[in-house]
């Protein structure tokens, strides 16, 4: 009856359906499936948000346009007009002109007119930044939507991510913890001579503090080196930047590729190649750092329960000695000590 149950379930397309679908939640939940998930998550919302908001230009670029076109017309009406017959009031127009024109652009760039189209903000490299601002509640703010599918899609992509990256940052802290764990020990027991004569195992060894602050500070001046060389950013700036963006604060002020003069060109694809690059880059930096923060925070972690498992012991052994002596002083002296005096 057996054998025959078992070979009915293996020819049912359905159960066969079922056990895929285990096999692979059973996949996404280790530590390899939860990273290709979080990429995958991150890809797909870039996609997505490029196909909402790229879609829709930005008023504010057809307002300073149309103020261009008016200000270049009245230019020339007031160049035709007066010329070299009234050369001081020629210039009193023009500057009053200009200053209307200027007046327009500061009134756009409040708004968030930069000077690009919406296809040039909304890259490939750009929207997956944004992605992961979202989901790993950065939110550097740098790039926005404005449409309201644009709103309501980053709505629902928050309520889906942050538990994915909770996910993520709790695995991924957990391989590299062990990673770490092991080549800190390797270290450790090259470095310390063993007793002799002993064997078997030696007593375990418990990553320091101090070990994680040093991971953490080479990753830091390693993107510090690398932001200040390719943004031009003074080493403050980009130790600033490595700092804010790994402890999840996000002010937004400063964010690779993401100045003026990324729109330069004809204003449809204003990124070229290299800005794309370092973008993707940054990403990578910052998915991978904010791994090693759950790293750090594992073992640490770790740390803490050894140090809190020590003072516990420290006073118990002391609550011990304590109550031993306050049994013997409420005792009193023994008949040997009565017999002695």
């Amino acid at each position: 009856m057996g054998s025959k149950d078992s070979s009915s379930t293996a020819s049912d397309p359905r159960e066969r359906v079922k056990d895929c679908c285990r096999k692979l939640v059973a996949f996404m939940c280790t530590q390899v499936g939860v990273g290709g998930l979080v990429v995958s998550y991150a890809i797909v919302g870039a996609v997505c948000f490029i196909n909402i908001e790229s879609k829709v230009e930005y008023p504010e670029l057809a307002e300073v346009r149309e103020h261009s076109k008016q200000t270049a017309a009245r230019l020339w009406l007031i160049s035709q007009e007066l010329n070299v017959l009234n050369e001081s009031l020629w210039r009193r127009k023009v500057d009053s002109a200009l200053m209307g024109f200027q007046g327009a652009v500061v009134d756009a760039a409040r708004k968030g007119y930069d000077g690009r189209t919406a296809e040039a903000m909304w890259s490939f490299p750009a929207a997956l930044m944004f992605s992961l601002s979202i989901f790993t509640m950065i939110g550097f703010g740098n790039l926005v939507p404005r449409t309201t599918w644009g709103k309501a899609a980053t709505v629902v992509y928050a309520v889906f991510g942050v538990p994915l990256y909770v996910l993520y940052f709790m695995n991924m802290g957990k391989v590299l913890a062990q990673t770490f764990r092991w080549l800190y020990t390797r270290l450790y027991e090259c470095s310390t001579p063993r007793p002799a004569g002993s064997t078997g195992p030696g007593p375990r060894v418990i990553v320091p503090s101090t070990a994680c602050l040093w991971v953490i500070s080479g990753y830091v001046l390693t993107g510090t080196i690398m932001f200040a060389e390719w943004e031009q950013w003074s080493y403050l700036d980009s130790c600033y930047f490595c700092v804010t963006s790994l402890c999840k604060i996000g002010f937004g002020d400063f964010v690779p590729g993401a100045t003026l003069s990324d729109g330069e060109g004809d204003g449809k694809g204003g990124d070229d190649g290299g800005i794309q690059t370092r973008r993707v880059i940054t990403f990578v930096y910052l998915l991978l750092g904010l791994g090693l923060i759950a790293m750090c925070y594992n073992l640490m972690r770790e740390e803490v329960r050894v140090k809190v498992r020590q003072l516990k012991d420290d006073v118990g052994h002391c609550l011990d000695e304590l109550h031993l002596r306050a049994a013997t002083c409420y005792r009193g002296p023994s008949p040997e000590q009565d017999y002695m005096y």
